[in-house]
């Protein structure tokens, strides 16, 4: 059974860090490529942050460019959301999601974990 885990969530200040944890089981995770999504209430889930199987290659959205890092660790089937800096308007559901890069019809994603950026 395939499983995706977030972590790492919660509330915290503006101008605050947090990091987010996606443990990975029942997939083989070094072919996964893996992303962060979010959605904010009344807004349609968007791409923050997506990382290659091999780790080479990131992306990010516009909005968190300079404020978040994607990183992940194959050894520990776990990808991480370094977010700095973090903004009132970060506040949102995060989930992860698993792309197989060698067969694009796996995908997985997980439950999500909330984010809340507030003084």
């Amino acid at each position: 059974q395939v499983q995706l885990v977030e972590s790492g969530g919660g509330l915290v200040q503006p101008g605050g860090s947090l990091r987010l944890s996606c443990a990975a089981s029942g997939l083989p995770f070094i072919i996964y490529a893996m992303s962060w999504y979010r959605q904010a209430p009344g807004k349609e889930r968007e791409l923050v942050a997506h990382i290659t199987r091999t780790g080479r290659t990131t992306k990010y959205a516009d909005s968190v460019k300079g404020r978040f890092t994607i990183s992940r660790d194959n050894a520990k089937n776990t990808v991480y959301l370094q977010m700095n800096s973090l903004k009132p308007e970060d506040t949102a559901v995060y989930y992860c999601r698993g792309e197989n890069e060698l067969d694009r019809r796996y995908e997985y994603w997980g439950q999500g974990t909330q984010v809340t950026v507030s003084s």
